[in-house]
């Protein structure tokens, strides 16, 4: 052994990393084992040796399923890492044959933003990658920051990160919009920002926020509307407007399919809104990586086009 107790590379087998990775990643030995292309009872084995290696159970069984220790959530970014970028060392420079292209992307984003282009991201994918798969996670916390952990490779949507080396490109805005359900008081008679600031709103911040970009432009005119709730998502906003008297805010072009299937009003109202930014952003561990230069190249074009769609148009 080495001073401090570690264990010398040269008895350590690497192909370990590789096996505990795809373990951490499915938390499953079945899943891991078909992502491997081994036998189950070969990656029972491998994950036998890690327990060994490691000194610690990875894995735990909690009825049928498969939960991580705390020790292996501490490492499993810092082993997702390694993995990639050993397959960086030996990889070839250049694309790989998309047909047999096999791994997982995982994107952060707003669940309406992922409504919107996800269907369209993956025909494309299912015609030229048909082995990629894509995971899309929420936008992180404020502490959080998945792209320079490893955990994401890419984000999409207005960028929180604060990590200086993050690139970030701006794609884009869209127009953001009131909206009622049919049928809303608001539907009938003029629309005038005195009505709008009376009725009750929902607001979607997955940080429990009641006050947006809408509250400052309002504050400009010496108005403050009445704020009900505050939900995690769109999606529950949406619904909520749905079925209530409650007045949201939705982006007018991204929006337009969520928008139609729910039944909702755009309201027609003489207030510039604070448009809504949509960029890419990703860690420059990535740059050279071809694979992922190619999604990003297919999410960027898939986006631009939701934003040069047909908006919703004003119907009260």
């Amino acid at each position: 052994m080495e001073a401090g107790g570690s264990r010398p590379l040269s008895g350590v087998d690497l192909n370990l990393l590789v096996a505990l990775d795809a373990l951490l990643t499915e938390r499953s030995v079945s899943a891991a084992a078909r992502r491997l292309h081994l036998t189950e009872p070969a990656t029972s084995r491998a994950l036998g040796r890690i327990r060994r290696t490691t000194g610690d159970q990875i894995l735990v069984r909690t009825g049928h399923t498969m939960v991580p220790t705390p020790r292996a959530l501490e490492i499993q970014a810092e082993v997702s890492d390694l993995v990639r970028r050993a397959q960086a060392v030996f990889a070839s420079v250049g694309m790989p044959d998309l047909t047999d292209l096999d791994r997982t992307f995982t994107i952060l984003s707003s669940d309406m933003l992922i409504a919107a282009v996800g269907p369209d991201l993956l025909d494309r994918l299912a015609i030229e990658a048909p082995a990629v798969r894509i995971r899309f996670l929420p936008e992180p916390t404020p502490s959080a920051d998945p792209l320079r952990d490893g955990t994401a490779d890419l984000e999409i949507g207005e960028i929180d990160s604060t990590a200086p080396e993050i690139r970030v490109e701006t794609l884009g805005a869209d127009d953001a919009v009131l909206i009622v359900r049919v049928g809303h008081p608001l539907t009938t008679g003029p629309v005038t920002l005195d009505r709008v600031v009376t009725a009750r709103h929902v607001v979607a911040s997955r940080r429990g926020r009641f006050r947006g970009p809408l509250d400052d432009a309002l504050a400009a005119q010496g108005l403050r509307r009445n704020v009900a709730v505050a939900v995690p998502s769109h999606t529950a906003a949406l619904r909520m407007v749905a079925h209530s008297d409650l007045v949201g805010i939705a982006p007018r072009r991204l929006g337009r399919s969520a928008l139609t299937a729910a039944g909702l009003a755009v309201l027609d109202l003489d207030l510039a809104l604070p448009p809504l930014p949509v960029s890419l952003a990703w860690h420059p561990r990535n740059d050279a990586d071809a694979p992922h230069r190619w999604l990003r190249t297919y999410l960027r074009d898939v986006i631009i086009a939701a934003l040069s769609g047909p908006p919703v148009d004003a119907s009260v």
